[in-house]
C-alpha cells in the first residue's frame, strides 16, 4: 500500500487492450459502456447492419485466439543494463537487446510507439528446425526464463516445428501475429516494414500482414535473386530466390526514396549526335495503351512516310506535341534518318534517382554466399566454416535502408540474427555521414559453439568488430566531412529478465497468518539483492523513457544519493532516490517544481514528507 497522496510507479508494460479501447472511445464514445466495447453499437455507428447468416471472408487458423490473448498480456519483465558488454555506453543511442522479442516489444511500446521509421526482420522461415518461439499466453516471461536457464524448471522449450505437425502453419502464424501487431504500433505514420521470407510461408505472411497492417497498405513483394549459382542437387527446381514483403504503416503517407543509378544504368545513356544537352536514352514513341490522339502518319527527314504506329499500338504523344519535340531536336530517327522515331530522354533532365524495382539481383545486393563470406571474414572463422546459416548480405540491407530510412531514423530489427542490420547501418552512417540508430532484439538461441555459445553473443561480437574496423579505418585520416553530431560507434546492451518488483502471488489457503506474512513482504516491494542501476532503468522504461536516456548521479545533493534520468529525444527528465530514508534537505536542494517527477521508495517517506512532496511535485513511489 502506498502512502496517501502518492502514486505508484508503473510495474508492467502498457495494457494494449486498454490503449485500444481508449482510442475507440475518442472516436466513438457512444460505443463504449462501462469501459467495455458494445460491438452492436459500434457496428451500428459505422453503418453496418448486423447479419450473421451470410458467410464472410475471414482469415483464421488454429490457435489464433491464444495468439490474441498472448498479445493482451502486459509484460511484467524488465531490461537489465549491461555496460560491460557494450561499447561507448555513455554516449551511444544504438541498442542490442538480448531476450524474447515479444516481451521486449511490449516493454519498448511506451517509449518507442510511433517513433520507428523502418523495421526490417528476417524471421524463421518455418522450414522445420528454425522454430524456437513456443508461446505460453499464461506465462510468456516464465517460458523465456526457463529456456535461458534463468529459472529452474524441467523441460527444454527449444522446439522444432516439423511439417508433420498438425499445426505446422498455425504455430508459425500464432508466433508472428502478436509480434507484428506490436511492431506496427512502433512505426511512424510514414514508416514501413520489410520482411524476408521464402516460399514456405510467403502466402500466409501476406494474409497475416493484410490483417495486421491492412490490405490497402501493401506496397510490394520484392524478389531477391539470392543464389549466384544454381543448386544442381535440387530435387525439382533450384530455389534461387527469396522474397522481401513490404508494407507501410500508411501507404498514403509513405514513399520510397529513389535509388542511385548504377554504372550499368548510366552506361546506357549515349550521345551519338553530339547533342549539347548531353547523353540521352532512347524511349519508344509507340505504346499499347489506348490514346485517341495517337493515330497519325509521320514523315521521316528523308521523305519516307510511316502511315502510323505498329498494329495494336498508339503514338504516346499527339501530332501537335510530336511537332514540338521534333523542332526541339528531341526525336531520333536513327543514324540513317529513316528509322521509326523515338524520343530522346536526357540524363540531365531525369530525376536524380530511379524508383525501386521489385527484382533485385545478387549482383547488385549480394548473395547468400556473399553474406556468409562477409560474416566469416569479419569474425576470422576457419576456411569453409559457416558461423550462421542464414545471414543476409550487408548490401541487401544497404538497399533497404536507402529506400526506407532517413539520415537520423530509428531502425528496428527484432529477429536480429547475426546483426547484419547493425553492420549495414554502421557502414552506411560512415559512407553517408548520417546518424541512423539501430534497435536490435535477439533471442539467445544456443549455437553449440564455445566461442559464441548463443546467436546473441555472435551478434554482439559482430557489432564490436564492425566498430573496431571503422575505428581502424579512421586512424591517421582527417575528417573532411562536417557532422552536426559525432559519429555513433557504440551500442548499449540490455538483457530481458524478471522485474525488480515483487509479484503478488496471493495465498491459497484462507489463513490469516499466511496472508499477513505475504503482506509483510510488501513493506518493501523490491526483491532481495536489487541493484540501484537495474531499478532505475526499470522505472525509466516503464515510465516511457527511451533506452538512449542518460543516468547521472547528482553530486550537489549531499543528504541522499539522487540520480537524474534524462531522455534527450523527448527532452524530459526525472529524479530518483532509492535510499532507505529520504532526508528533508533533499527536496529543498533539488528545488522540485510542479512539473518535476520525483521517484523514491514508499518505505523511505514519512506520511508528512509524502504529503508535502505530493503538493510540491509529481511524486511516484516504489
Amino acid at each position: 500500500m502506498t502512502k496517501p497522496g502518492t502514486n505508484p510507479v508503473e510495474r508492467q508494460s502498457v495494457d494494449l487492450v486498454k490503449e485500444n479501447v481508449a482510442r475507440l472511445k475518442e472516436l466513438f464514445p457512444e460505443a463504449i459502456s462501462e469501459g467495455k466495447v458494445d460491438f452492436a453499437k459500434l457496428k451500428a455507428t459505422l453503418g453496418e447492419i448486423v447479419d450473421d447468416k451470410p458467410e464472410r471472408y475471414s482469415f483464421t487458423w488454429a490457435g489464433k485466439r491464444d495468439a490474441i490473448r498472448l498479445l493482451q498480456v502486459p509484460s511484467r519483465a524488465t531490461l537489465k543494463p549491461c555496460p560491460e558488454e557494450s561499447a561507448n555506453w555513455e554516449t551511444t543511442k544504438n541498442l542490442f537487446i538480448e531476450g524474447e522479442n515479444l516481451e521486449v516489444l511490449k516493454l519498448l511500446y511506451k517509449s518507442y510507439a510511433g517513433r520507428v521509421k523502418m523495421i526490417y526482420i528476417d524471421p524463421p522461415y518455418n522450414t522445420g528446425n528454425d522454430f524456437v518461439y513456443p508461446d505460453d499466453f499464461a506465462d510468456p516471461l516464465g517460458s523465456y526464463l526457463t529456456m535461458t536457464g534463468q529459472k529452474d524448471a524441467e523441460g527444454n522449450l527449444l522446439t522444432s516445428n516439423p511439417e508433420t505437425s498438425g499445426r505446422y502453419h498455425s504455430a508459425w502464424l500464432s508466433m508472428m501475429y502478436p509480434r507484428l501487431f506490436v511492431a506496427r504500433q512502433l512505426l511512424r505514420e510514414d514508416g514501413a516494414i520489410f520482411v524476408s521470407i521464402d516460399d514456405h510461408e510467403v502466402f500466409d505472411l501476406r494474409l497475416l500482414m493484410n490483417e495486421v497492417f491492412g490490405e490497402e497498405n501493401f506496397v510490394a513483394t520484392v524478389i531477391w535473386h539470392k543464389m549466384d549459382s544454381p543448386k544442381n542437387t535440387a530435387k525439382h527446381f533450384s530455389e534461387d530466390h527469396d522474397y522481401v514483403v513490404v508494407y507501410a504503416r500508411n501507404a498514403e503517407m509513405w514513399r520510397p526514396d529513389l535509388l542511385e543509378r548504377s554504372e550499368g544504368m548510366l552506361a546506357r545513356y549515349k550521345n551519338p549526335d553530339n547533342d549539347p544537352r548531353g547523353p540521352w536514352l532512347l524511349s519508344d514513341l509507340a505504346a499499347r495503351n489506348f490514346y485517341a490522339a495517337g493515330r497519325y502518319s509521320i514523315t521521316t527527314p528523308s521523305g519516307k512516310v510511316i502511315p502510323g504506329p505498329p498494329a495494336g499500338s498508339y503514338w504516346r504523344v499527339s501530332k501537335e506535341r510530336f511537332t514540338e519535340l521534333q523542332q526541339d531536336n528531341r526525336i531520333w530517327w536513327g543514324m540513317s534518318g529513316d528509322n521509326r522515331p523515338g524520343i530522346k530522354r536526357f540524363l540531365s533532365e531525369v530525376k536524380e534517382g530511379v524508383v525501386p524495382q521489385t527484382y533485385w539481383s545478387w549482383k547488385d545486393v549480394g548473395s547468400t554466399r556473399n553474406a556468409k563470406q562477409e560474416l566469416s571474414h569479419l569474425m576470422k572463422a576457419s576456411a569453409g566454416e559457416d558461423l550462421f546459416i542464414t545471414p543476409k548480405p550487408v548490401r541487401l540491407l544497404h538497399r533497404i535502408l536507402d529506400i526506407a530510412s532517413d539520415a537520423d531514423s530509428i531502425v528496428l530489427d527484432f529477429f536480429a540474427g547475426s546483426a547484419s542490420t547493425a553492420h549495414a547501418i554502421l557502414e552506411l552512417n560512415r559512407q553517408q555521414c548520417t546518424n541512423r540508430q539501430f534497435v536490435l532484439v535477439q533471442l539467445p538461441e544456443p549455437t553449440g559453439r564455445t566461442d559464441y555459445p548463443t546467436i546473441a553473443e555472435m551478434g554482439k561480437e559482430r557489432i564490436r568488430r564492425v566498430i573496431e574496423k571503422l575505428q581502424d579505418g579512421s586512424k591517421g585520416k582527417l575528417d573532411l566531412k562536417d557532422r552536426e553530431t559525432p559519429e555513433d560507434l557504440g551500442f548499449k546492451v540490455f538483457k530481458l529478465t524478471e522485474s525488480n518488483y515483487r509479484e503478488w502471488k496471493g495465498v491459497e489457503d484462507k489463513d490469516g497468518q499466511k496472508y499477513t506474512d505475504e503482506m509483510a513482504l510488501f513493506t518493501d516491494p523490491l526483491l532481495p539483492g536489487w541493484k540501484p542501476e537495474d531499478v532505475i532503468w526499470e522505472v525509466a522504461l516503464k515510465e516511457g523513457y527511451s533506452l538512449s536516456s542518460t543516468v547521472e548521479a547528482l553530486p550537489t545533493v549531499k543528504s541522499n544519493q539522487v540520480f537524474r534520468v534524462t531522455d534527450p529525444d523527448r527532452e524530459q527528465s526525472f529524479y530518483v532516490c532509492l535510499d532507505d530514508k529520504l532526508d528533508d534537505a533533499t527536496a529543498k536542494t533539488l528545488m522540485l517544481g510542479k512539473e518535476d517527477l520525483f521517484v523514491c521508495r514508499d518505505a523511505a517517506l514519512t506520511d508528512e514528507q509524502a504529503a508535502n512532496l505530493a503538493l510540491q511535485c509529481k511524486l511516484k513511489t516504489i
